[in-house]
């Protein structure tokens, strides 16, 4: 594969301490990041739940509106996605992620001020959503850019591995702690509770001691250049091209599933608000799970197979969801859809890793912005496709619609270069 891009030196950073037998938890760079990600993991969790449940149970919101609440946090990639990747590639990375940080505490601390006096809206949740995403467009996408930088190259699964077991843990106590926050004080307090956690995390990154020195202004070819390269990039690549269609058509279904499922829990099941988090959380406990057993699967069954794996044996669990209620009690459809999403994260650790590994630095955000534009991209068509089939259909059924267009992702990982391999490649053939 050849591209037409133009060398730019990588930012400089401390290669930090040598590898000890305690791991990346020596390293007191990655302890901060893993507290601060974590803590506001915590509240992305609890939040999340709770501004689907002010929408359903304080404002009363149609299936459709909580589609378009959903679609809000992702429409922003459709605009933002690849200006955030070559920005990112400009700037310092780690003060992008500390501006960004103090910005969502801000936006998600308006909720429940707004709810103390009796003045919340459904159209202040959309445009807060709104705004949160466009922000955690320049997060997440220097987040993946950081990582590099932050860890030896070997120690990326490892790192993404503990990143994503501190998530899934705050996803399994984050539901439930949502569900008992809005029983006992009303649901815009979870979001008191997720805005005070991106303080949290914003103190940690600011411990966080690392060089970076981004490209000379001197060195820059134009932005609309540099998003090219990124673009030209991914779309070359057999891999990146194929994990980058993977993922939207995976994020298609499971969003469009996400759109209705509070609506399907509490009105077709008849599930409690309290009730609602503990479902939530027994579902977490299966990305834990998927976090933790990344590493041992990439090791038993290597990287390109594992993920293989994952899809196409745990995420067909999810055809059990639809049936909570009438043909299954409520816990056995929980367990399965639990066991979906231990496949869904495993799947996500590994390609996430191999991007981290895979590209070149100097151009890792422009890739990755890319590749999350694509992917990201299908979530809010997903959300909206989802609530208006919940708005016609039903949630059930469209459950049940949804279920079969995540599994179709796997049908396009078999259609690509990763049913020939053990391993992901280690970089571009071009390399």
């Amino acid at each position: 594969m050849t591209t037409s891009t133009v060398p730019v030196e990588p930012p400089a950073v401390d290669d930090g301490p040598r590898r000890s037998r305690w791991g990346l938890w020596a390293q007191g760079n990655f302890r901060k990041l893993w507290i601060g990600e974590t803590t506001s993991g915590l509240g992305t969790a609890v939040g999340n739940v709770a501004l689907a449940l002010v929408a359903v149970v304080t404002l009363n919101a149609s299936p459709f509106m909580v589609g378009v609440l959903t679609a809000s946090a992702w429409v922003p990639w459709l605009f933002l996605g690849l200006l955030a990747g070559a920005w990112v590639d400009r700037w310092p990375r780690l003060k992008v992620m500390l501006v960004c940080d103090l910005l969502l505490l801000v936006l998600f601390g308006s909720v429940p001020v707004a709810g103390w006096f009796d003045a919340l809206t459904m159209a202040q949740l959309i445009v807060v959503a709104l705004l949160a995403g466009a922000v955690k467009v320049f997060f997440s996408t220097a987040y993946g850019a950081l990582l590099p930088a932050l860890v030896a190259k070997d120690d990326l699964l490892e790192a993404n591995v503990k990143l994503r077991s501190g998530d899934s843990a705050a996803e399994i106590a984050g539901p439930g702690l949502a569900g008992l926050l809005s029983q006992v004080f009303g649901a815009a307090s979870g979001l008191l509770a997720d805005a005070v956690t991106y303080l949290v995390s914003a103190v940690c990154l600011g411990g966080i001691k690392v060089k970076e020195t981004p490209p000379p202004v001197a060195e820059r070819r134009g932005i609309l250049r540099e998003i090219g390269e990124g673009v030209r990039f991914l779309a070359g690549d057999p891999f990146l091209r194929n994990l980058a269609l993977f993922g939207a058509v995976g994020n298609l279904g499971l969003n469009g599933i996400q759109a209705v499922q509070t609506v399907f829990l509490v009105r077709n099941v008849g599930v409690s608000s309290g009730g609602i988090g503990a479902v939530f959380a027994v579902v977490s406990v299966g990305g834990l799970a998927g976090a933790a057993l990344a590493g041992r699967i990439a090791r038993r069954f290597g990287t390109a197979r594992g993920l293989l794996l994952c899809e196409l044996v745990a995420a067909p669990f999810i055809l059990l969801l639809p049936l909570a209620g009438t043909r299954l009690p409520l816990a056995v459809s929980a367990v399965a859809w639990s066991v979906a999403v231990c496949g869904v994260i495993a799947g996500n650790v590994l390609a996430g890793s191999f991007y981290q590994s895979y590209c070149p630095p100097a151009m890792i955000g422009r890739i990755r912005a890319s590749a999350s534009t694509v992917n990201f991209s299908a979530i809010p068509v997903g959300a909206l496709l989802g609530g208006w089939l919940g708005e016609v259909l039903g949630a059930r059924t469209t459950i049940w619609i949804m279920a079969g267009v995540l599994l179709s992702a796997g049908a396009v990982l078999l259609a690509g270069p990763l049913r020939a391999r053990r391993d992901f490649p280690e970089r571009p053939a071009a390399a």
